[in-house]
Order: structure tokens, then sequence, then C-alpha cells
């Protein structure tokens, strides 16, 4: 999913915890800029190694 894709989907769904996981060259920013404005959804994003 695009970082678009799963801003629709958490809007939809109205998750409390946000834990993305990606493959590649996502970039989780553009998914926390996204979701800055959607309350009581709290994306945490995860160090990969």
């Amino acid at each position: 999913m695009t970082p678009e894709m799963v801003a629709d989907a958490v809007r939809t769904i109205r998750p409390k915890i946000l834990y993305p996981y990606h493959f590649g060259k996502t970039d989780t920013s553009q998914l926390v800029r996204l979701l800055d404005n959607v309350q009581d959804v709290e994306v945490r994003i995860r160090k990969m190694q």
C-alpha cells in the first residue's frame, strides 16, 4: 500500500495504535504527515534494522 492508501484505511478503520511496517523505500514520515490531523490514532514507527 502507498502511504496515501494507508492513511485512507486508517481514517476508515480508526485503530488506536498504528504500527506501519514496510519493505523497500517507503517513507514512513510521509505517512506520519498524512495522519497528523487524525485524532485518537497513535502512529508508532519502529526502527528497522
